[in-house]
């Protein structure tokens, strides 16, 4: 029971936060871009947001890999060994 209401004080703490993201997006873009870092850094961490976002977010996988794409459609090389 006092677990649920850690969790509970925990959450009411970040609300402003998680407020203040929503009404401002470039916060929020901030925000993204220092968690993505953070997560970068760690190889573990980097596989298992890669796999949550294939599993769970379907929409934001979609995007990354239409962004992907027309390095794709540049042929089977990497471009780092000058498939251009």
């Amino acid at each position: 029971m006092k677990t649920e209401e850690l969790k509970k004080q925990k959450s009411t703490d970040l609300e402003p936060f998680y407020q203040a993201m929503e009404d401002d997006s470039k916060l929020l873009e901030e925000a993204f871009e220092i968690l993505l870092e953070m997560v970068n850094s760690e190889p573990k961490s980097t596989k298992k947001l890669a796999l949550l976002i294939k599993e769970d977010f379907h929409d934001l996988h979609k995007e990354i890999a239409e962004l992907c794409q027309p390095d794709q459609d540049k042929g089977n090389t990497p471009s780092c060994c000058g498939g251009h």
